[in-house]
């Protein structure tokens, strides 16, 4: 059958009861960009919809970027000297610094503040925090009970297998009549956080389970994989793939009480960028639309400026914007079936209309429109024009992921603005006017990533 938005209504109550009923099942499962907790989750998702599994050995060269060994973690502990637990992975797996190397021991407490995170400015959260690139260890713990503890020493447990494995992603393709595609892409690497990113993970496997009933124009490509090395390996095995891609959109932050906020893709006026933005207008509810930056999830890898996507990222408050960002508050209660069932219904919309508007004449090439380059100002190329480079290997990242805001660090920014539009096409001026950062920083860091030749001039 065709595709018709008249039937949604009728069965909105059930998909929205599955979505929510789909986190619960998820949120307990330690996930991470690798490992069984990834295979875990997949297996749950494909009760709902016939995704095929894939594995990436370690080791593999993808771009910039290398598969790195795979995680497992059994359990996690840290213990007072009578045995009693003050952090226990048991009762939260984000007491434990995704990716952290085993280890047993008695230790200091001054040694271990060296390896506990904590937010004092959100006392009563455990923060999120990883270190897949870096093999180290760590744990998490909420701030009013770190500063409790006292004892001059601990013992700490780490039962975790980090070694030669593989990356695991989840991929289905609804076909259409046409080898055109929109590409519904979701992150799946997160432990238990529920607005980022189960809810974009429910919302996508929604949309798939539904849509496969109807006989669509677009085949439509759903993804479920993890964040940044997730989609730069898919990418790299699927350059051949890219150029069906059409209209793309990234699925995250999809279940709190925001109101709707669009990003748009990094060309910015096409189709996809006009479809989003018509349905938000006719929902009559408060939105709001940002350009594109060169942070935040995968939108940045398939708009990176060697394949220069159409894809754009509809979520509600944003990442690093909402307070439970990145905590144990983002959790179950955080999350609003309402919210839910409003993000899947907006997202059917945006398919709807495609679907309505598809002509041969109407699609995208992937050639953005030629620029009058000014002879007096500086152009560079990226040396890593297909996603963005591993920066930690060039010692311009920090150690410790997870729980710093890029926006506030104007160095971090003009990385990412520069990497990401250093095209030939964008000078250092329009870089620095374009991203509202001073031009003596582009400058400046310009000159850093050409020494660390991530850049050269043009």
């Amino acid at each position: 059958m065709t595709i018709e938005i008249s039937k949604l209504s009728e069965s909105l109550e059930v998909i929205t009861e599955e979505m929510f009923s789909l986190i619960q099942e998820l949120f307990p499962i330690c996930r991470s960009i690798t490992g069984n907790g990834v295979r875990e989750s997949l297996e749950r998702i494909k009760e709902n919809i016939p995704i095929t599994k894939h594995e990436i050995p370690t080791g593999t060269k993808v771009f910039d970027w290398i598969i790195p060994k795979e995680w497992n973690i059994k359990d996690a502990y840290v213990t007072d000297l009578n045995g009693k637990k003050i952090i226990d992975f048991q009762k939260s797996n984000l007491h434990i610094v995704s990716y952290s190397t085993p280890i047993k021991k008695q230790i200091s407490l001054d040694e271990l503040k060296k390896h506990i995170f904590s937010i004092p400015e959100k006392p009563d959260y455990i923060p999120y925090a990883t270190s897949y690139y870096n093999e180290t260890w760590g744990f998490c713990l909420e701030h009013n009970k770190l500063i409790e503890m006292n004892d001059e020493k601990y013992n700490i447990s780490i039962e975790s297998k980090l070694e030669d494995g593989f990356l695991t992603y989840g991929e289905f393709l609804i076909e259409g009549e046409s080898k055109d595609e929109i590409l519904i892409s979701s992150y799946i690497c997160h432990p238990s956080m529920c607005n980022d990113n189960l809810s974009g993970v429910v919302v996508a496997t929604a949309l798939a389970k539904y849509l496969k009933n109807f006989k669509l124009k677009y085949s439509i490509r759903f993804l479920f994989i993890p964040e940044t090395i997730g989609a730069i390996s898919w990418l790299y095995l699927n350059k051949n793939k890219t150029n069906n891609i059409k209209h793309g959109l990234i699925l995250t932050c999809l279940g709190d009480s925001g109101h709707f906020i669009y990003k748009k893709s990094r060309r910015g006026d096409t189709e996809i960028d006009e479809t989003v933005v018509k349905i938000l207008n006719e929902s009559k509810k408060k939105f709001e639309v940002v350009d594109f930056f060169p942070w935040g999830s995968d939108e940045r890898q398939f708009c990176s400026p060697g394949f220069n996507l159409p894809v754009g990222s509809l979520m509600r408050s944003m990442y690093g914007k909402f307070p439970e960002y990145h905590t144990s508050a983002d959790n179950l209660e955080f999350m609003n079936k309402n919210s839910l069932q409003e993000s899947f219904e907006q997202y059917f919309l945006i398919i709807s209309e495609l679907e309505k508007n598809f002509t041969k004449a109407k699609i995208e090439s992937k050639i953005m429109k030629e620029k009058v380059r000014l002879e007096h100002e500086d152009y560079f190329l990226s040396t890593n024009p297909n996603c963005e480079p591993q920066l930690g290997k060039y010692d311009l990242y920090e150690k410790f992921g997870g729980q710093y805001d890029k926006e506030k660090d104007d160095l971090k920014s003009a990385i990412f603005w520069i990497l990401n539009f250093s095209d030939g096409s964008h000078s250092l001026k329009e870089i620095a006017a374009r991203s509202n950062l001073d031009l003596e920083i582009i400058k400046k860091t310009a000159l850093l990533l050409e020494s660390k030749k991530l850049i050269l001039r043009d």
